[in-house]
């Protein structure tokens, strides 16, 4: 899913794009996608962009009268930008935006259909669409701390829900928590003052260089390679891999269709955090730590 780093560069290269320019027309592929009525997606014919937002991980085109067109890329949505509005492929396109300047296809990959566009108007029925995530680049350490705190939670939930903290989701929470040194399943209940300014830093230094980072890589191009899992992560998508700080191999935990990655020597001590599936399947013979998980395959392979 694109993060607050992908999306602030979906913005840079869109305000080129788009800003002060004209929106012709919302052409639908997936009637699905669009989840509001009222206004009627005509309302935005010849309307100006005036300005662009970001709530959270969606996109806010604001337009003329008091309109927004609203965006949420979901897991597999992204953007395609054209200098003319191409032929729209029914398998992956949702919907093209057209403007005067370009036409800007939504895509997404797969057969779940979950992103979506929403067309409101007003302040107040846009904040209506706001979780209430804080914005931690904006965010003072005892406010983040105070956020943190305010339910108890594990420290990887609690930094991606949108409810808590604006725009983190399942790969940077990992970058995050392995640069501040912290288990994924910490509760916040437990953390210490200490713990919670390292995080707080953590999580500011980690989204501002990987928005420098992306930036630097995309230039005045517009994003082709928007993904969750990159070559230079630390620990995200890197499961059996060495540890950039340690050379320890990556774990990982899965759950329904996320995965949890992490460092056992940097973030746990060496523990290693018991899969929820597997942990079931072998009961008392999960593996505490590396060295036993090593012993286990030492004694696997012997028996071959």
């Amino acid at each position: 899913m694109p993060e607050l780093p992908d999306i602030t560069v979906y913005l840079d290269a869109l305000a080129r794009r788009v800003l002060g320019h004209t929106m012709w027309r919302v052409q639908l592929v997936s009637p699905f996608v669009l989840r509001t009525v009222d206004p009627p997606l005509s309302a935005v014919g010849g309307k100006t962009v005036r300005e662009l937002r970001r709530i959270g991980k969606r996109i806010v085109f604001v337009l003329d009268d008091e309109l927004f067109l609203v965006i949420h890329l979901m897991v597999a949505g992204r953007f395609k930008w054209h200098d003319k509005t191409p032929k729209l492929s029914r398998r992956l396109a949702l919907a093209a935006i057209e403007f005067d300047s370009g036409t800007l296809v939504l895509t997404e990959a797969g057969t779940k259909r979950r992103a979506s566009l929403y067309l409101v108007r007003g302040e107040n029925a846009l904040r209506e669409l706001h979780r209430g995530g804080m914005e931690v680049l904006d965010s003072s350490r005892d406010d983040f701390t105070a956020r943190l705190r305010s339910e108890n939670h594990t420290l990887k939930r609690s930094l991606a829900d949108p409810r808590l903290f604006s725009g983190i989701g399942n790969a940077y929470s990992d970058e995050i928590l392995h640069r501040a040194k912290l288990s994924p399943l910490m509760l916040t209940s437990r953390l210490t003052d200490e713990q919670a300014a390292r995080l707080h830093d953590a999580t500011r230094s980690t989204l501002s260089e990987w928005i420098e980072r992306l930036r630097a890589e995309t230039g005045e191009k517009f994003p082709e390679k928007v993904t969750a899992f990159r070559p230079e992560m630390a620990v995200h998508g890197k499961f059996r891999q060495p540890c950039p700080v340690c050379g320890t191999p990556v774990q990982r935990i899965r759950y329904a269709d996320n995965e949890t990655d992490y460092c056992p020597e940097c973030q746990t001590g060496g523990k290693l955090l018991a899969d929820r599936g597997l942990s079931r399947l072998l009961k008392g013979d999960w593996p505490k730590s590396l060295d036993e998980m090593e012993d286990a395959i030492d004694k696997a392979r012997g028996g071959l």
